[in-house]
């Protein structure tokens, strides 16, 4: 290795303010987009960036479909009356009106296509009761996805609930756009017990507006019209910190830029840090980013490097999203840390890196407890996503992979033409 990227590895092995970017990204809170919290947030890593030598500091704005929910009530209907149960309404969920939904609940089980199939006709005017799964794993049927075929096969509305008892109800968004919809709520392990084949009613008021926000982007250029883009999702969502998803994918990305900073004088190929947002809504901020990139633009991204959820577990994948020609350097590099990186090839359109791929842009993610639904990843997406959950260890080791393969790719290592195979 050259000098200075053992020099850059060096201080974050050294970087005490690791930990404490956390512990001041979770004070925003959970960072919804929209709301005081989130915003705050941008203002505070807007500033960071700015104060970091040389760099070259914009406002990526862009407009989404705003949401927000002013009212949610569940009921169990029982012959007694009704029992009110905790629902957390998912992003972008369709409301009610005043009255409600009123029907029978019908349990899926996991809600695989399978079940939907098998059981449409009984699902018809029904709500959908489906399992939250765990999310980092092969497999894994995202909730959009279930949302979506509990609609065309006609339910009445759509209940996601954790599969981890104790930990409370589960967030997440619907990925519903500007069309019609069914409303959908989160709710815990245990609330789906008392639900299964039991009639529920439903009560959901939301409001629906033209929003805009930001995409925070900084660059340092190298000697090459050639950019390593490295990027984290800033928003989050409301019921706890969103710790694990994604203060420590934020966290890793301000150590990294930290440590490699200093050496931008040495920089063959360009570092541009992308902090998206809305990446809880379907993926939007960083999808309007990379659709909006232009042919060469594209040609010139060597590599994105995704951080998202990268504490909680002590090891690490990078989840390569079909470029086969990235895996043997991230191996290597890992390697060269004394770190064993898992690697899983096929495409998970779970976070950022997707919409790169999606572009033709070769694109990794960095994770932590892939396939392991006994991690503290488990904890996404529900009150339990807190500081505490996170270990230093993790964290660090997260920076120091991360730093390592981004310092290697900005001294001209990695052949980007083979990347893209």
């Amino acid at each position: 290795m050259l000098e200075w990227i053992d020099r850059a590895i060096g201080r974050v092995a050294a970087d005490a303010r690791l930990w404490t970017d956390l512990e001041a990204i979770c004070a925003f809170g959970g960072r919804v987009c929209g709301t005081d919290s989130e915003r705050r947030a941008v203002d505070w890593l807007r500033a960071w960036l700015a104060g970091q030598a040389g760099a070259a500091v914009r406002d990526h704005v862009f407009r989404y479909g705003g949401w927000r929910a002013t009212a949610c009530r569940l009921d169990r209907l029982d012959p007694g009356g009704p029992i009110a149960l905790v629902a957390n309404p998912l992003i972008r969920s369709a409301g009610t009106g005043p009255a409600g939904v009123e029907a029978e609940v019908l349990d899926l089980g996991r809600g695989t296509p399978d079940v939907f199939d098998a059981l449409a006709r009984e699902l018809r005017g029904r709500f959908a009761l489906v399992r939250h799964e765990y999310m980092f794993a092969d497999g894994h049927l995202h909730r959009r996805r279930k949302y979506q075929w509990a609609i065309e096969r006609g339910a009445a509305g759509f209940l996601i609930a954790s599969s981890y008892p104790g930990i409370g109800p589960v967030a997440g968004s619907t990925g519903r756009d500007e069309g019609p919809g069914i409303p959908g709520v989160g709710i815990a392990a245990e609330t789906a017990a008392l639900l299964a084949n039991a009639r529920a009613r439903l009560t959901m008021t939301t409001e629906e507006a033209p929003a805009e926000a930001v995409n925070l982007i900084a660059e340092w250029p190298g000697a090459a019209a050639e950019w390593i883009v490295l990027s984290a999702h800033i928003d989050g969502h409301g019921l706890a910190q969103s710790a694990l998803d994604n203060g420590t994918g934020l966290a890793a990305v301000l150590a990294t830029a930290r440590a490699l900073v200093p050496e931008r004088a040495r920089f063959r190929r360009g570092l541009r840090v992308c902090l998206f947002n809305a990446e809880e809504w379907a993926l939007t901020g960083s999808r309007i980013y990379a659709d909006g990139l232009g042919p060469a633009e594209r040609d010139a991204i060597v590599l994105n490097v995704n951080l998202d959820s990268v504490a909680g577990h002590e090891r690490l994948a990078a989840l390569t999203s079909g470029f086969a020609g990235i895996e043997p350097f991230l191996a290597e590099t890992a390697r060269g840390i004394g770190l064993d990186l898992r690697l899983h090839r096929p495409l998970m359109s779970n976070s950022d890196h997707a919409n790169f791929a999606a572009v033709g842009v070769p694109a990794f993610r960095l994770v932590a407890g892939f396939d392991d639904p006994a991690s503290r990843l488990r904890h996404v997406l529900t009150p339990a996503d807190t500081l505490d959950k996170a270990a230093p260890g993790e964290l660090k080791l997260a920076a120091l992979l991360t730093t390592a393969v981004v310092a290697r790719l900005l001294a001209g290592e990695g052949d980007g033409r083979a990347f893209r195979v």
